[in-house]
C-alpha cells in the first residue's frame, strides 16, 4: 500500500492577539513528527511518505496528486483537531476512496470528536502496533471493528471500540523510527535559544504521575513503558551529526533504576551529543546523583514542570512538589550547571500580585527559559471533568495553552497584558 502520514500545520488561534493586538508569546521548539516516524518504522513493507505541513511551503493537495496514497494518517493535538477534520474533508473531495485515519493526543482523549463522515478510523493511544494491524486489515479489504485501540467511525450513531491493554510490545522497539522520511526538513528542526539543529528520540511513553491537567495518561492506558538503552542509543546514532537530542518523554526519569542504566549506557557510548530531557522537581531533589551522571553523559538542559509556587494549587493539581522542593531542585541544577527550562501554569484566577510574585520568583532563582501556559481543561483529563461547567470557550482552535478558556479574575485585557509582559520580559534574554 501507499501510505501518507501527515503532521498538521501550525494552527490554533490567539485570543490576546485577536482581541487586543498583543504579540505572540509562545516559544516553540520546532521539531520533527516523531510519532509519525515511529509509525512508519513499523510499516517497512509499504511505500510510506511523511508530509510535515508545519514546514512552510508544503501542500497537502499537491502531495495527494503526486503520491496518490491509498491511506492517509493524521496525528492531532487538541488545538489542531478542527484543522485535521477540515483537511480530511478536502482529501475526501480529491480522492473519495482513500482510507482516512486520525490518531494522536486528541484522538486518544476525545475520540468522539473524530466520529465524522470524513474519517474512517480513529487510533487511540500508542499506535505503532495497532496502526500496523489496521493497515494490514485494510490492505486485505477488511473493515475491522475488532482491533483493540482502534475505532471504526459511525457518524450516524455512537462510537464504540475495544480498549487496548498497552504493554511493552506496543512500543515495537525493534523497529527504529524512519528518520530518513523527513531528511528534507532536517535543517528546520531547531532549538531556538541558540539556533541549533535538534532531533527527537523517545526513551519512555506515558508517565507514572497523575497530574489532573495532563493529557498524557490516556496514550498508554496510564502505564509507564520504557525503551531499552540499546534501542535508545541506536535511534540517537540514526540522527547522525545532529548536535542536540531532545528526549521527548513526558518523564525521562519516571523509573529511576532504568534512568541510571540508560545514563551509564550513554556515558559509555560517548555519543558527543547534548541532551534535553523532562524531569520532575522531586526527582531532582531525591536523586541528585542521577543528574550528575547524566551531566557527564551530555545533559545540557532539563525541562521541569514546576507549574506553580503556590502549595495549595500544586496539591490541587495532583503535583508532588512544594515551593521548597522547587527551590531546592533549581539550586541543584544550578550547581551542576544544567540549564533549566521551567514550565509554569498561569491560572485564570491570577491577580496582579500573583503575576508579580511569579516574576520575582523566576528572577531570584535564575531560570534560563521560563515557559508560561494558561491552565486549560483539555478534554479527557480530570481537570476537564472538574471545570467543564466553567468553560466559556468551546472552540478547540483556542486550546493552545495560551488562551484562558474559562473566565479570568482580572479583566480579560489586564490578564493577557500581564501574561504578555511576563513572557516578553524573560524570553528576550533566554538561553539554554
Amino acid at each position: 500500500m501507499k501510505i501518507l502520514l501527515v503532521n498538521p500545520p501550525n494552527c490554533g488561534r490567539s485570543a490576546p492577539q485577536e482581541k487586543f493586538g498583543f504579540p505572540a508569546t509562545q516559544r516553540i521548539f520546532r521539531g520533527e513528527p516523531l510519532a509519525l516516524e515511529a509509525l512508519a518504522g513499523n510499516l517497512d513493507e509499504h511505500e510510506t511518505q511523511i508530509l510535515d505541513l508545519k514546514v512552510q511551503g508544503e501542500s497537502l493537495a499537491d502531495t495527494m496528486l503526486d503520491f496518490n496514497p491509498d491511506l492517509v494518517g493524521f496525528t492531532s493535538l487538541t488545538c489542531e483537531a478542527r484543522t485535521v477534520l477540515r483537511l480530511c474533508r478536502e482529501i475526501r473531495e480529491l480522492k473519495k476512496d482513500t482510507t482516512l485515519v486520525v490518531g494522536g493526543v486528541h484522538a486518544s482523549n476525545d475520540p468522539g470528536f473524530f466520529n465524522h463522515p470524513a474519517v474512517d478510523y480513529i487510533v487511540m493511544g500508542l499506535g505503532k502496533a495497532s496502526f500496523r494491524e489496521l493497515v494490514a486489515a485494510v490492505e486485505k479489504g477488511d473493515y475491522p471493528a475488532d482491533i483493540a485501540g482502534v475505532a471504526k467511525t459511525n457518524p450516524s450513531g455512537r462510537l464504540s471500540w475495544i480498549p487496548r491493554d498497552f504493554r511493552k510490545e506496543d512500543i515495537v522497539e525493534s523497529r527504529a523510527p524512519r528518520y530518513d522520511l523527513v531528511d528534507r526538513y532536517r535543517d528546520q528542526y531547531l532549538v531556538p535559544f541558540p539556533r541549533l539543529q535538534m532531533g527527537f528520540v523517545a526513551t519512555a511513553f506515558g508517565c507514572p504521575n497523575s497530574c489532573s491537567f495532563c493529557s498524557i495518561a490516556n496514550l498508554t492506558g496510564k502505564r509507564y513503558l520504557t525503551c531499552s538503552p540499546d534501542c535508545v542509543i541506536r535511534d540517537i546514532k540514526l540522527l547522525g551529526t545532529t548536535p542536540v537530542i531532545r528526549l521527548v518523554d513526558a518523564n525521562t526519569f519516571g523509573d529511576v533504576k532504568r534512568a541510571h542504566e540508560l545514563g551509564h549506557a550513554l556515558l559509555e557510548a560517548d555519543l558527543q551529543k547534548h541532551f534535553m530531557i523532562d524531569a520532575c522537581a522531586d526527582t531532582v531533589v531525591n536523586h541528585r546523583e542521577l543528574f550528575h551522571l547524566w551531566k557527564n553523559a551530555g545533559l545540557r538542559a532539563v525541562i521541569v514542570g514546576f507549574e506553580e509556587i503556590n502549595n495549595t494549587l500544586l496539591a490541587k493539581w495532583g503535583k508532588k512538589n512544594t515551593a521548597d522542593i522547587v527551590r531546592e531542585a533549581i539550586s541543584i541544577l544550578h550547581d551542576l550547571e544544567i540549564s533549566i527550562i521551567g514550565d509554569f501554569i498561569i491560572s485564570p484566577d491570577y491577580n496582579e500580585k500573583d503575576f508579580q510574585t511569579l516574576a520575582r520568583f523566576i528572577e531570584e532563582n535564575t531560570i534560563q527559559l521560563p515557559v508560561f501556559t494558561v491552565l486549560t481543561p483539555l478534554p479527557g483529563t480530570p481537570l476537564y471533568q472538574s471545570m467543564k461547567d466553567k468553560i466559556v470557550i468551546h472552540d478547540l482552535d483556542y486550546y493552545t495553552l495560551t488562551n484562558a478558556v474559562t473566565p479570568t479574575r482580572l479583566p480579560e485585557k489586564e490578564f493577557y497584558q500581564s501574561l504578555t509582559e511576563l513572557a516578553m520580559r524573560f524570553h528576550s534574554r533566554a538561553t539554554v
